[in-house]
Order: C-alpha cells, then structure tokens, then sequence
C-alpha cells in the first residue's frame, strides 16, 4: 500500500493575501468556513490583528479534534457545515474563505471511503456523525436516480451503464458497501477513460457530492456571504472541480453589475454587490510539489454595497 500522504494546504499563502489585501485589512472578523486541517487557519492567526478574530466551521469531527490544538483566545470553531455562516451577524465579517477541497488525511483514510485507492467501508460522509453514508443510499436508490446523481455530479457519459451495472451487482451479490466493490463495478463497466485517470474518479466524485449536499451548500453559503461581509470585506473561495468553480463563478458575475428588473424598467436598478478581485490557480511549482493542487483555481471578490 502507498504512504498516505500528508495534507498539504492548497494556494495557501494566496488565501491569506487574498483575505487580508482588502481595505479592511487584518482588523475585525475572518471567517474559514473549512477548516480541515488548520493551514488557512494558522497562517491567519499569525497575520491578524491582536484585536481580530477568526471563526472556523467545518463538519468532520477530525477536524473539530485538530481545531482543539489551537490555543488563541481569538479563535472558535463551530461543528457545522458552512451552509450555516448565514448565523452570523449581519455585516461582520472582513473576510471569509470557503475551501471546497477534501483533505488529504480524509481522502487517505480507508475507513472514510472517500478513495477508490484503498478498499475500506462505502462511507464518504464528511460528518460521521450523522446522516446517511453512500452504501445506506445505494441500498435502496432507483437505478434510474444512481444514474442521474453519476450523470449530474460527476459529469459521467457511462451513468447508465454505471447505475445499471451497480443494480445488477446488488441483485446477485447484495448491496455495495466497500470502495473495492464500487471502483470493480466501475472499472469492469467503463472501458475508456483519459490517461492517468482511473475510471471509478467521477463515479466517486459524484457520490461523495451528492451524499454530502456539497453543490446546495455551496450556493447557500454563498448567498449567506453577501449579509454577513462587511463593506469592503473579501470573499476566497478555492475550489478543485468544473461544478463548483461554475458556481462561484456565475455568483460573482450576478452580483458584481447592477441588476434591473424587467419587469419594472423605470424602477432604480438593485446595485453591484460585488466586485471581482482575482482568479488565482496554483503555480507551477506547487503543482510539483504537490499534485492534488493542480485542479485548484480560487476567485476572489470583494463587498461593494454599503450596509
């Protein structure tokens, strides 16, 4: 078996910038709306004012127990996905990064399920905790719905082949309930895929948003970030896939022109938002230095309305 690699933080030192290069600059509340495993974090508490604050969300309970390793009265971390950060005061926050990225510990750990590269338990939940793992759903899910979540999701062209061939598996030899058997499924059903990709990543890729409501908590946070940002406060958000960075992408773009009622013509048109600050991907040497990187791109915008 391969050594689990450790995680690595994706455009760290760029986040930061990104962050803390708006007008507000290092004073008032930061928010990392994925904590992980703390690089975003940590680098934050060592830029921000000694009168700033930082809180954290994230739902995986390892992270939550990394969290507990910080020991800064200016930190706090919520057990919560950040589709909540719309709990927060209205107009408090300097700066907020979402990064949408899995971490390597949990991409690297069997027992999470989220790889195809080590068999172990058909899980994939980001919270452990609570909520229904992809092989409870796989159990009982149409064929017709396994296909469209592989279709949507993982922007597969052999959905139906997929679901047709996982339904068939079910009916001879019981439910999935390991990776091993999900990724065999896949790999014995599509026979063509690019070079260097295994033939199970969308199908895993899909899955694993699905299960977790990734895309839907995405738009909700989101949305949340245009109340709770302060004027002039900046937005990072990093993201490793087409779904997610289209997004980001269409949300900014909304937000970042004045928009006008077609149904009303004469009426006075609702302001900009936003405005788009940047669109940052990883350098070449980080893509070397770390691979998973190579996906990466963050965007960067910054509150324009006045409250």
């Amino acid at each position: 078996m391969n050594e689990p690699l450790r995680h690595t933080t994706v455009l760290r030192d760029e986040a930061v910038e990104a962050l803390l290069g708006g007008p507000l600059g290092a004073r008032g509340t930061f928010v990392d709306g994925t904590f992980g495993r703390g690089g975003h974090a940590r680098l934050l508490l060592e830029r921000l004012a000694p009168d700033a604050r930082l809180v954290a969300f994230d739902k995986d309970p390892q992270a939550i127990a990394e969290a507990a390793a910080i020991h800064d009265t200016r930190f706090s971390i919520r057990h919560q996905g950040f589709s909540r950060l719309g709990e927060l005061a209205a107009g408090s926050a300097s700066g907020l990064l979402l990064d949408l990225g899995v971490s390597s510990p949990q991409i690297d750990a069997p027992e999470r399920g989220f790889s195809f590269r080590f068999d172990g338990p058909l899980d994939m939940r980001m919270d452990t905790t609570r909520g229904q793992s992809v092989a409870d759903w796989l159990a009982t899910a149409e064929q017709t719905q396994i296909a469209e979540v592989i279709r949507e999701y993982g922007e597969e062209r052999f959905a139906g082949a997929i679901a047709k061939a996982i339904v068939a598996w079910r009916a001879k030899q019981g439910p999935v309930t390991r990776t091993g058997e999900l990724a065999d499924i896949v790999a014995g059903t599509v026979k063509t895929r690019e070079p260097g990709q295994n033939p199970a990543t969308r199908t895993f890729q899909a899955f694993r948003i699905f299960i977790n409501a990734e895309l839907d908590e995405l738009q909700r946070a989101l949305e949340a970030s245009l109340a709770v940002l302060a004027p002039g406060g900046r937005l990072a958000v990093i993201s490793f896939h087409s779904l997610e960075d289209r997004i980001v992408k269409q949300f900014i773009a909304r937000h970042a022109r004045e928009r006008y009622d077609r149904r009303a013509p004469f009426a006075t048109p609702e302001p900009m938002r936003l405005a788009a600050v940047a669109r940052v991907k990883p350098s070449a040497a980080e893509v070397a230095a770390n691979p998973r990187a190579r996906s990466a791109i963050m965007r960067v915008a910054e509150r324009t309305e006045q409250a």
